[in-house]
Order: structure tokens, then sequence, then C-alpha cells
């Protein structure tokens, strides 16, 4: 019998056996909670219970439906949604949503429209159309909470003062001096000691302001003002939570059908965007945590979509508000440390036990102590950071627009007011164009701003047929589109012009257009200039035919040349300057030198000048920061001088970030009297020891010219600074056997050259290196990380554990990077995927 048969193939006695390469199974998993979830829910659970309460007293709705939305939203919404660590529950935002709908529809039809929104949400969710939400403008997402919070303050007023409040912003503002003149002193009492501990909590200094901050303000708040009430015997209205067994439930929708419609898209809309923006809210604050804190995978936004829909199909039909993210519990849950989403729902279920366990003691809470809190969550929705936002970015109208509208007509018109007066903005930008003409020493520049498109054809010849004929004229185009309409017009205007004898220099960023005559391109098929184009077309070098001015000129960056012209002036296009013919030899005639000297001086001034224009706006404000906190940089990045490896591009890093040293061939010498070089060395003192990098990259790269000549180089090659600076790569090429110097098999090489004084030689994952110079760069980098050991300031922090070195290659060919694994033996340069290393 065969070894590798069993004795017996019993299937009933095999079929529960484990995979062979698996541990046998243990008992069931337990369901564990982590501490910091623990902490985290108590303190929502804080905040959420006196929240849910007041939101409940702003709505006109029973103040029980506040704790079935609460407990829903954290339960149900914490388990299903995408965004794990977003709290959710009955919320401000839809607090004027809610009250309009039980003012004409009924508390028990309301709750109809809760479900039938949250069918809605499970509906968008199914079509994965949540991130067309974050498409709406946050002027108006911020102008339609302010205009809210608006509403909520005006209205939660009247009961600090002790009375009822109205139906809309107008009537209350109209009943508030009757109010005044009726102030109800209890009530005013309560609120003002409310407001006054909502104020003074989080400013206690002090160890103690430490230790009791802990403790959520709006808890503490109303806890003191209803201990205050209770012990003096102020009588006043309090929370009133009736029995359980009375509480009301949803019914079928009773009213006018596009009535019905428009409360359920209205509902929809407000609990998906606020939702949907409070997600990327969260992932915003998770990732400004220390990564101690834990992983947390990023919002699902569409899963978020299902998860708030089913939440308000369970809470409408359990008779309570409508469920959103809310800001103020879900930035208490990040703050806490939460880790997973048993935070939420551990909250949730803190929730149901107080509506069970505690009702005797949630009767004791003053109305007044409420209002005096949801009233102050309305202030704080008009956030002054907002508004600068929105003022920085020229949308104040759309903001002022939005917020005037909710106030005064309704959150629905007042957010389709805002979409209209945004469209129209938009539309207004898009249209307006600047276009201004002047003289300056006899070149006539037009300068237009913004885009061009049919619209602005009339300003733009009117302003070009300003241009005197035979004169030197600069177009400068300062927008990033231009239509078919204004192409034609400023392509025919500059074939008019050049033939008038005049000159036309067009600048300007103008993607996948040109605008010059094919026959004045010469074969040459370039683009306009674009960031990290750097190619030059060849001049032509023949003299121009007798008898004419003919001269080549050059179009940008790009030296396009252009046709001929009659009398003194010469034609150009897009920005060198020419004279007049002169004969070879005389004076004034420019040598191939003068001319390279002046095209490239140009090219340098509209580099800077495309950056002052473009690119300084956009960073002044960061690089003003790094003046005057100094910099700090992460990593020191140590790579070759060539041209072709952009650092901040390849590490997608900005200002601030890299020290980079940069020499050929990316060589870190030893340390030394002899071999030392004091310029590198120094470079990576001050980077470890003064400016406290935490790691440093030796970086090759493809292609690299100091390799190719490492291998070519002679033993005694030291005539020249560029030979004596090689010296520093002679280690790397002995870690190479002389056998790979030639372009063969890599692996036969490899074998045949092997000898056991002779480290193993790095390799690329996934294929073998191109050719010796690519197998000589690999080399390079893993013996320039063994130098930097050898240097003093380096062996002390890595021995102290705080600096990490690290080995890149970059094919510049392949756009990709591999990064050194020193797992393996040798090393090997994994590549580094594509993926969303955030996630």
């Amino acid at each position: 019998m065969s070894a590798c048969v069993p004795a017996r193939a019993d299937s009933a006695r095999t079929k529960h056996v484990h995979p062979p390469h698996s541990p046998p199974p243990g008992g069931r998993r337990r369901f564990r909670v982590a501490g910091a979830d623990v902490s985290a829910a108590i303190a929502v659970f804080l905040i959420a219970l006196p929240l849910s309460l007041g939101i409940a007293l702003a709505t006109g709705a029973p103040l029980q439906a506040g704790l079935v939305a609460a407990a829903v939203g954290g339960i149900v919404a914490g388990r299903i949604g995408g965004c794990p660590l977003q709290v959710s529950g009955p919320a401000a935002g839809l607090t004027v949503v809610t009250a309009d709908l039980i003012q004409q529809y009924g508390w028990r039809t309301t709750c109809a429209i809760t479900v039938l929104a949250g069918l809605a949400q499970l509906g968008l969710g199914c079509l994965r159309v949540a991130r067309s939400a974050l498409a709406v403008s946050p002027a108006i997402v911020h102008g339609m909470l302010a205009g809210i919070g608006v509403t909520i303050a005006v209205a939660q007023l009247h009961i600090v003062l002790g009375g009822t409040p109205q139906s809309s912003v107008p009537d209350n503002l109209v009943a508030l001096p009757a109010q005044l003149a009726n102030v109800h002193p209890a009530d005013l009492a309560v609120s003002v000691l409310t407001l006054t501990l909502l104020l003074l909590w989080p400013r206690i200094p002090g160890r103690a302001g430490q230790l009791l901050g802990k403790l959520p303000a709006a808890l503490i708040a109303v806890a003191g003002a209803t201990a205050v009430a209770a012990l003096t015997g102020l009588l006043l209205p309090k929370v009133d939570l009736p029995s359980w067994s009375s509480h009301a439930l949803a019914t079928l929708p009773d009213g006018p059908v596009l009535g019905l419609v428009a409360a359920v898209l209205t509902t929809t809309l407000v609990c998906s965007v606020q939702s949907l923006l409070g997600a990327v809210a969260v992932d915003k604050l998770v990732a400004a945590r220390p990564a101690t804190t834990g992983h947390v995978k990023r919002s699902n936004l569409d899963r978020e979509l299902l998860g708030q829909g089913a939440a308000n199909v369970v809470s409408g039909s359990l008779g309570g508000l409508p469920v959103a993210g809310v800001a103020v519990r879900s930035s208490a849950n990040v703050a806490a440390g939460a880790v997973s989403r048993n935070s939420t729902m551990l909250h949730g279920v803190l929730v149901v036990i107080a509506a069970l366990l505690l009702v005797p003691a949630l009767e004791l809470i003053p109305l007044a102590s409420l209002a005096a809190l949801v009233m102050t969550v309305g202030f704080k929705m008009v956030s002054l950071n907002h508004i600068r936002t929105v003022t920085r970015h020229r949308e104040v109208l759309v903001y002022a627009v939005t917020t005037c509208g909710v106030v005064f007509l309704g959150v629905l018109e007042g957010v389709a007011l805002g979409i209209a007066v945004a469209v129209g903005v938009a539309l207004h930008r898009l249209t307006r164009t600047r276009i201004t003409h002047d003289d300056a020493e006899g070149v006539h520049h037009v300068h237009v701003r913004g885009q061009l498109t049919f619209l602005a054809v009339p300003r733009l010849s009117r302003v070009l047929h300003q241009v005197p004929h035979g004169a030197d004229a600069v177009v400068e185009l300062d927008g990033s589109f231009m239509d078919h309409a204004a192409y034609e017009t400023l392509q025919d205007w500059q074939k008019t012009h050049t033939a008038q004898g005049g000159a036309v220099d067009i600048t300007g960023r103008r993607p996948g257009t040109r605008i010059s005559e094919p026959a004045e391109v010469d074969g040459c098929r370039c683009r306009p200039w674009t960031p990290w184009r750097n190619h030059q077309c060849e001049r032509p070098s023949t003299a121009p035919p007798p008898g004419t001015d003919r001269q080549p000129t050059t179009d940008g960056p790009h030296g396009a040349a252009s046709g001929p012209t009659t009398g003194k002036r010469t034609g150009r296009t897009a920005g060198t300057t020419t004279t007049p013919a002169a004969a070879p030899g005389t004076p004034g005639a420019p040598d191939g030198s003068a001319r390279v000297t002046r095209a490239t001086g140009r090219e340098l001034a509209r580099g800077i000048s495309a950056f002052h224009r473009n690119t300084a706006p956009l960073m002044r404000r960061e690089l003003a920061r790094l003046a005057r906190e100094g910099q700090q940089p992460s990593q020191l990045f140590l790579t070759c001088a060539d041209s072709r490896v952009v650092t901040s591009m390849i590490t997608s890093s900005g200002p601030g970030d890299l020290f980079v040293v940069r020499n050929v061939g990316n060589f870190v010498p030893l340390p030394g009297e002899e071999s030392g070089d004091d310029s590198v060395a120094a470079a990576i003192e001050y980077a470890v020891d003064v400016l406290k990098v935490r790691s440093i990259t030796v970086c090759g790269h493809s292609g690299c010219g100091a390799m190719q000549a490492l291998l070519g180089a002679g033993p005694g090659d030291t005539r020249t600074p560029l030979q004596r600076w090689l010296r520093h790569g002679l280690p790397s090429l002995d870690r190479v056997p002389a056998e790979t110097h030639a372009d063969g098999d890599d692996e036969d090489a490899h074998a045949s050259g092997h000898r056991p004084d002779r480290p193993p030689l790095p390799r690329l994952a996934g294929r073998a290196p191109a050719d010796a110079a690519e197998r000589l760069c690999l080399a390079n980098v893993v013996q320039q990380l063994e130098h930097l050991r050898a240097h003093e300031s380096v062996a002390r922090a890595l021995d102290a554990g705080d600096l990490e070195l690290h080995g890149m290659y970059f094919h510049v060919g392949e756009a990709q990077s591999y990064l050194l694994s020193e797992d393996a033996e040798g090393g090997v340069f994994q590549l580094v995927l594509e993926t969303d290393l955030t996630a």
C-alpha cells in the first residue's frame, strides 16, 4: 500500500478536518470592544442625550422621538454605514424641515415622510450616486446650515424668555418685542445659568480644568441648571416623557401628493448632503490624528448613504426624528480616540438604556435649559470661518442668498435659490473676460484675462484692431480655455497683421491649440509650452536668400520658423526678438551662441513669469508660513543631479518636505581626510543633527551617465574633477563582478562571477536588470547606504532608533519607482504599486 494513500477513505470522518496548512479551529470568537471605543461611546452619549431632547423640543415633536432617533442612528447607521466613526442621530440641520412638516402634516405623517425619505436614500445608495452630492457648492451647504441656525436661534429665544415660538422667522421677529416685555424670570434665570456653564466650563484653568474638561460642557450645563432648578423649587415647564405604551408611530401619509413628494425630496436632500459632507469631514479628522491611534478605513460614501437610509426607515417606523450624520458628536467621537464603529453602536445602546431607565431623572430637566443649549448650537451653525472661506473664493453672494432664502422662504426654496445663483455666478465668470491694450516702448500689449469664448469675440476683435499696422504686438492669453470662434478670430488677425509687416508674439498657456499658419511650422509638430516639456526644435541654419530680409526665427521655446516679411521688419511669432539680417562678419551680426543665449534667457524669464502668474498666488501663504517657521523636512533625499529626476514630482512632495542633496552619481563619500567630501558630509550632518530628519533615501535612476562612465573608466583616470569625483563610485563597481560589465545574461554572469568575499548583487523584482549600467546602479544604491552608516551622525541616530535608511531606484522611461527591500539576500527592489496607501 502506498504511503500516500490513507488506510481508510472515510469521507464522513475527513469531512470536517481543517486544511493541512491552517491551524485547527478554535472556539467561537468573542465579541470584543476596545477600551478606546468604550470611553468614546460614553463621551458621545453624554453629548447626545441633552442634544437629542433639545432638538426634539425645537421641532415640536414628542421628546421621546429625539431619543429614538439617537438610538437608531447609533445602532443602525453605525452598523451599516460606510463611515465607521461618524455618529448619526437627530441633527440640528433638520430642525426647520421637521418643524415645518409637523406643523403642516402632523407628527404621524411626518414619521411616514421620514420612512419614505429613507427608502429614497436606499435607492440612491444602490445607484451609487453618493459622490454626486459632493458637487453641491460648499457655499450653498454652509448657507443652508447658517440659515437653519438662524431659524433655530430665533425660535428658541422665545422659549428662553419663557414664551412660545411662532412658525416662521418673520413671525418670531415680529413677536419678539412683546416677548421681551413679558419675560418669565425663572425661565430666563435657568437659561442664563445654562449659557454661563456652556461658555465657562471649557475655560477652567489649570490642572483642574484639564480633568474637568473631559466632561462635555453640554451635559454639565443642563445638569447644573436642572440641579439648581430642583434645589430652589423653581416653577417652570420641564421635560415630559409620556409612557412608551402611548408613543405615536408612523401612519400612512395624508395630504396633497405634490406636497408630500416635495417634503420627501427635501428631507432626502438635507439628510443625504449633511451626512455625506460629514463623512468627508470625519475622514479629514481621522487623517489628522497620530498614527498610534490605529488605522481606520476611509469612508465608503455609497454605503454611508445606505446606512442613513436604513436608519431613517427604522427611525420613522418607530416614531423617531429624521436621522443624519451629526458634526458635533462625530468630532467628539474622533477626538475621544474611537477606533471602530463599535463606539457609535455602543453610544446608541446607552441611549436606549437611558430612555428606559432614566425617565424620572430626564423629567427634571427644564425646557428653558434645553432651549438655551439648542440656541447655542444654532448660533454656532453660523460659522465665521465659513464666511471667511466663501469670501476668499468670491462666493459670498451664493452664501448670503442661500442663508436669506432658508430664513425667509424655507430650506428647499433657499437651497434652490442658492443653486440658481451659483449657476449664474459660474456663467458670469465663464463669460467675463477682461481684454486690455497698452503701448509700452513701441510694443503694443494685448492682455486677455479669463476664458475666450464666442461672447468675447467682439471685444477681442475691437481691441486687436487698435494695434497699428506694422507694429510689434504681444498678445498674452491668461486663461485655460479658448473656443473655435475666438481661435479663428485671433488666427485671422495674426495673418493679416504679419502680412502688413507687423510682428506678433502670442504667449500664454493654450493646451491643444496653436496660433500660427501650417506653412510657418516647417515640419515642427510641437504643441505649445506645457509643464515638464522642454523640447527644443532645431533652428534652420541656412542663410536667407538674396534679395530678401528673411531671417529664421523661433516660436517661443519650440523654435518654429516664421514666414517672410518685407521692409526692415521681420515677422516673428511667440516670443523671439528678431533684427534685420546683417552680413556675416559685420558689426551687429549675431553669431549662433548669441542667439542661443538670448533664447535661453527669454525661456528662463518666461518660466519665472509663469510662476509669478500661476503658481505663486497659490503657494504664497504656504511659503510665508515656511518663511516664518523655518524648514522642518521629514527626510533627506540624496539623488543624482540628472535633470530628468524631479524629486518633488516622483515623491509627490511640496515645499518644506524634502532636504535634497544632488550630485553626479548620487554618491555618499566615506568620511575621512583622503576620500571624504565635506559638502555631502556637511549636508548629512546638518540634516540629521540640526533638522532631525526621520529618514534618508538614496535614489538611483536608469540611464545614469555616472554609472556608464564608471564602467568605461580606467584605473588611473583622475585628470579632471569629474574623473576624480567618480572615484567615490569604485566601491560600487567592486560589488559587481567583472564578467557582468558586458551586457550578457545576468543570471549566468552572476553565477560565474560570484565570489565568497563579494556580497550578492541586488536585483529588481519581476525582471533581470536591463544592462550592466542598470546592474551597477542598483549595486551603487546599496553601497551608498553602507557609506551612510559610516558617518558618525547617521550611526548615532540609527542606534537611537531616530532614523531610517531607504534605497530607491527610479526608471525614467517607465516613470516607475522601486523601493529596496533588504529581507532577501543582496536586497530586492520592489515596484511601488498604484494603490491608495492611506485606505
